[in-house]
């Protein structure tokens, strides 16, 4: 999946263009890449197709901590940096980027492979939304 099929997937999901596509994806990977350890981040981040790298590696700095988030204050640092309107639509963009990038990390179920990796990674209530993402994905599909 290249940088422009992953933006129309997330586009796709949250019935948004591109460019606000864009915009969440690159809140999302903020927040998830510091929630990672500085490895396993730059793990993924060998995974990414070029033009979604510059994304995933703004502002990160070398020797950083890991940020310990939970869910709650993982979507509404989402909901702060993509300037949402609350955390409903700021989980929704989570979940759209979650489901886009397991499919890029070859896995259809975030549990296969690097996805897992970051699943390891995560507390029991980012866990859930990331196992989730492809499911809810496809309600927003249906509805």
């Amino acid at each position: 999946m290249d940088k422009r099929a992953f933006f129309k997937t997330v586009a796709r999901d949250l019935g948004c263009d591109e460019r606000r596509a864009e915009a969440l994806t690159f809140a999302v990977f903020q927040e998830l890449r510091d929630r990672l350890t500085p490895g396993e981040a730059a793990d993924v981040d060998a995974q990414l197709p070029a033009g979604l790298k510059p994304l995933w590696e703004f502002l990160e700095r070398p020797g950083r901590h890991v940020r310990r988030v939970h869910e709650l204050q993982f979507i509404g640092e989402v909901r702060l940096i993509a300037s949402l309107t609350d955390e409903e639509e700021a989980e929704r963009a989570v979940v759209a980027v979650f489901a886009a990038l397991q499919e890029l990390l070859g896995s259809s179920t975030g549990m296969e492979g690097e996805a897992w990796d970051v699943l390891s990674q995560l507390p029991k209530d980012l866990k859930k939304l990331w196992l989730g993402a492809q499911q809810r994905v496809a309600e927003f599909r249906q509805a």
